[in-house]
């Protein structure tokens, strides 16, 4: 099978480059922007699946095929809520949500797999798709959020989070302040609501604000501890196979 991933995100597109491989398939190509997709199309034989993200850097990943036309079967890797992703079922494409899990990428593969076998067509209406978006370009990341205490709504402001971590079943935002508020959304709805430039995702429990960063410490079993300003309750630690990307979102 010969795939290639747009994504430009490069730390993201190795990641899903080695889960790919854990299941014995590997991504030869991997694109970053229109621009150089645009390039690589009109060059090379086409593939028979593409892992797209929406956004790119220098624009929505719709342009390439404004461009060039392509037949390959196409997995979206997206960031959306639920409400955009109804543009993805209503054109029977699957599509992964950021993060990406194992499982669902597995399962992916074999709904393509089967579509194949199956001869069914796999031919995409992207303008469909496009009305159904809302535009991801003009998506803004979350600049503060509510918690409520007591009787009171207290504003947080992004820049005064040092991180979100997951405890009890519960979702909880730790302040540069010191304090603790419950919110109610998980650590996976999060996911596209924060700025990736600010915030990583280090483990199941946690996402850390870069800016909060105090020191990083080796770990065992190639792991690395995260030291923030003030928050202590728990340890927190970027899992084994985060570690590089972390390395490569701190840099």
């Amino acid at each position: 099978m010969n795939i290639i991933i747009i994504e430009d995100e490069k730390p993201a597109a190795r990641r899903l480059n080695r889960m790919l491989q854990n299941l014995d398939i590997e991504a030869k190509t991997m694109l970053h922007s229109v621009e150089e997709s645009i390039e690589w199309f009109s060059a090379n034989q086409h593939p028979d699946l593409i892992f797209l993200d929406i956004q790119l850097s220098d624009g929505l990943s719709f342009e390439i095929f404004e461009s060039i036309e392509i037949k390959s079967a196409i997995i979206f890797t997206t960031a959306y809520d639920e409400y955009a992703l109804q543009a993805f079922k209503l054109n029977s494409i699957d599509y992964l949500l950021k993060p990406i899990d194992n499982e669902d990428l597995e399962n992916a593969i074999h709904k393509y797999n089967e579509r194949i076998t199956e001869n069914k067509n796999i031919s995409i209406d992207f303008d469909d798709i496009k009305k159904l978006l809302v535009n991801p370009i003009e998506r803004d990341y979350k600049k503060r959020f509510t918690v409520k205490v007591g009787q009171h709504l207290k504003m947080i402001p992004i820049e005064a989070i040092e991180c979100f971590y997951s405890e009890n079943k519960g979702t909880y935002i730790h302040t540069t302040e010191g304090r603790d508020y419950p919110i109610d959304l998980t650590l996976e709805q999060l996911e596209p609501e924060l700025a990736p430039q600010i915030f990583f995702r280090t483990s199941r429990k946690f996402y850390v604000n870069i800016n909060a960063i105090k020191d990083i410490i080796s770990y065992t079993n190639s792991r690395l501890q995260i030291k923030l300003n003030s928050y202590k309750s728990q340890e927190i630690i970027v899992s084994r196979e985060r570690v590089r990307d972390f390395k490569d979102w701190i840099q």
